[in-house]
């Protein structure tokens, strides 16, 4: 495991020189980088929220694009589009800003349904296609796509079938005073992002998420992630719960966790840590329970609290 271990440090060592006082965070985004999955990274404007997504890029050296979603954009400005050139007297393919390996959807729900639908193959399949022909999108492929919670004019709320392609949530939130004051220094002269150097390749980065697939999850933690899934169903306050792709998520990232410590194995507090920024987002509230306030959080933390642990013996057994 020391190759997920090494390839998760460099990232977040390099990426925390430019996103102050948000390690946690910066382990989560780094964690569905090694687990091959797509982050949304929801909070207010000024954050840091598209200064992560280019840091992460240039940290593991990756090709890097950015899309500005407008809502009149239209789905070919994403994919690419087939030109007609008159020399050749063919058609040509003008590849988009999302044939890229990291792509940063920035303010991604103020496009249409139908420009943010263009997402939906690549982020799935890892693949577009454009005039009836599929474009393979070259590995590892990441989208960060972020959006501000706050404004709801001129927008267009993510579909459940988007969102549940997200592996993670994440929210940056505010830094506290000391670290604001650090921020200013950092940023008197230049911006921090300017000198960040490329501490991973590729192909480490594909080796690095090849091992995190072989990190050993017992049945009994297994059962534990199905039974976490399953209560959200169930819960009286939960309109849809989270889909079996919930689980997956929960299980990847865990394996992906305990590697990045050095473990070849995965423990319930693996799980538990990982629990409300894998399940929260697919998870839609009822109508009464939105009266009342109750948030997505609170509902997978409720469910944590309800759903018995495995053992104590989970490693001891490996």
């Amino acid at each position: 495991m020391n190759i997920v271990q090494t390839v998760a440090e460099r990232i977040i060592n390099n990426v925390s020189n430019v996103i102050i006082g948000k390690r946690n965070e910066i382990r989560l985004t780094t964690l569905g980088l090694l687990c091959e999955g797509h982050i949304l990274i929801e909070d207010v404007p000024g954050v840091g929220k598209t200064m992560l997504a280019r840091s992460l890029a240039r940290s593991v050296g990756c090709t890097f694009s950015r899309i500005q979603f407008t809502p009149d954009m239209l789905p070919t400005d994403v994919t690419g589009v087939s030109v007609y050139n008159q020399k050749t007297l063919e058609f040509e393919f003008r590849p988009g800003p999302i044939m890229a390996q990291i792509v940063l959807s920035d303010e991604i729900n103020r496009a249409t349904p139908k420009t943010q639908a263009a997402l939906l193959e690549a982020m799935e399949e890892r693949q577009i296609t454009v005039d009836g022909i599929t474009h393979k999108l070259e590995p590892p492929f990441l989208v960060l796509a972020t959006q501000n919670p706050i404004e709801y004019e001129g927008t267009f709320p993510l579909p459940e079938a988007q969102l549940d392609r997200f592996l993670l949530r994440i929210e940056l939130g505010y830094p506290n005073p000391q670290e604001e004051i650090a921020m200013l220094e950092s940023q008197q002269y230049a911006h921090p992002v300017t000198q960040i150097q490329q501490v991973v390749s590729v192909q480490e980065l594909l080796a690095a998420q090849q091992a995190v697939r072989e990190v050993y999850m017992t049945p009994e933690i297994k059962r534990y992630i199905v039974e976490l899934v399953t209560a959200t169903r169930r819960h009286p306050d939960v309109y849809l719960g989270a889909s079996p792709r919930g689980s997956l998520a929960l299980q990847r990232t865990a394996q992906a966790l305990a590697a990045s410590v050095g473990r070849d194995y995965v423990l319930p507090d693996d799980v538990k840590s990982l629990a409300v920024s894998t399940l929260a987002h697919r998870i839609i509230v009822g109508p009464s329970a939105r009266i009342k306030d109750v948030s997505a959080q609170t509902i997978v933390r409720d469910i944590l609290a309800a759903v018995p642990v495995p053992g104590a013996t989970i490693g001891a057994a490996h």
